[in-house]
């Protein structure tokens, strides 16, 4: 169980597939240091220029067994009736302790099972602009076969209707501006913009 005592926080970012929440989850642990970003184990097989424990720390079946049988993992789902993610319950501990704002980018099962398993996290749900924007961003990332698309979409539908069980919604509409509304909602002064730089 968390410690309540304990000075830092957890704010999970969760929201239907290509919604871009890893691309959001980058820019804010890149342009932030003062938050802390959590590395999720995964199954699956790494995407092109994906670095394991930076995007991932990609692991075989046997090991995320292990994980979940010792009660490493805080939350962990199949997802896209596939690959098995997780959150290690460790690293995410360690940084609350030490007072950081901690940020964790998974799904929707995950997000249920965190609201249970660490009751004071704040959930965030990162919503899409449209329907058609969210397909147009999953077809052109094309790292999934029409099949997987099509398996992906139909999760999809499931988790847009789970927006009324978060306690925030950021639209994404561009990076740098659901990145700034992240940084208001946790609390942190907002981000000094070069001039003249776009998303």
């Amino acid at each position: 169980m968390p410690d309540p005592s304990a000075p830092g926080s957890v704010t999970v970012i969760s929201g239907p597939t290509a919604v871009g929440k890893g691309t959001v989850c980058a820019r804010l642990r890149d342009e932030r240091p003062d938050v802390w970003v959590s590395v999720s184990a995964t199954t699956r097989a790494p995407r092109p220029g994906e670095v394991d424990g930076i995007h991932y720390r990609f692991v075989d079946d046997a090991e995320f067994d292990q994980l979940v049988e010792t009660g490493q993992m805080l939350e962990w789902a199949v997802v896209h009736q596939k690959a098995r993610y997780g959150t290690p319950r460790g690293p995410v501990a360690d940084a609350v302790r030490e007072g950081r704002h901690v940020i964790l980018e998974i799904d929707l099962q995950g997000a249920r099972q965190v609201a249970r398993t660490w009751p004071d996290a704040t959930l965030v749900f990162l919503m899409p602009p449209s329907w058609d924007e969210m397909v147009r961003r999953l077809v052109g990332r094309g790292t999934e076969t029409a099949e997987e698309r099509e398996r992906r979409l139909e999760t999809a539908k499931a988790e847009l209707v789970a927006v009324d069980e978060f306690d925030h919604v950021v639209v994404n509409a561009t990076v740098g501006q659901a990145v700034a509304e992240l940084v208001e909602l946790l609390g942190l002064p907002p981000i000094e913009s070069p001039e003249g730089s776009h998303d």
